[in-house]
């Protein structure tokens, strides 16, 4: 498995690098026989090689969210959008891009991180025809 596939898979499986959700410590949501993995760390986590690779900027102030979507164990193909909101109300949206290797798809976005701060994730999953939503709140941090 490529260097890449294992990192995206043990960011999205593992613990957070910027903060821990304490709703969802498995850091997935279930929808019938569709489950969605995220993860959220700062883009300065990845090896320079790989940020190339799946073409993200590095930066401290850079975080990215990652989503998988799998039936069973099947990565299957999704639209997947969202928004990130700050308490204040500024709302970024969020722009993912389809990374496909290996036989896995993971759904990458980049999203700003100025300061510490609480944000509020809306992430849509639509797959086979079907929508889904939720939200997750997190503590952000600029990697150091």
């Amino acid at each position: 498995m490529s260097r890449l596939a294992v990192f995206l898979l043990t960011a999205c499986l593992g613990a957070s690098a910027m903060a821990a959700d304490a709703i969802d410590g498995n850091r997935q949501k279930e929808f019938g026989d569709i489950t969605v993995h995220y993860n959220t760390f700062t883009s300065s986590f990845l090896q320079p090689e790989t940020a190339q690779e799946v073409g993200v900027v590095r930066s401290k102030n850079k975080g990215l969210i990652n989503v998988t979507v799998v039936k069973g164990v099947t990565p299957v193909a999704a639209q997947v959008t969202g928004t990130i909101k700050d308490l204040g109300g500024k709302t970024e949206v969020l722009t993912f891009k389809q990374i496909t290797e290996k036989g896995g798809i993971n759904y990458l976005a980049p999203y700003s991180v100025p300061q510490r701060e609480y944000k509020t994730f809306t992430i849509n999953v639509e797959t086979g025809g079907k929508a889904h939503s939720f939200q997750f709140n997190q503590e952000l941090f600029p990697a150091e």
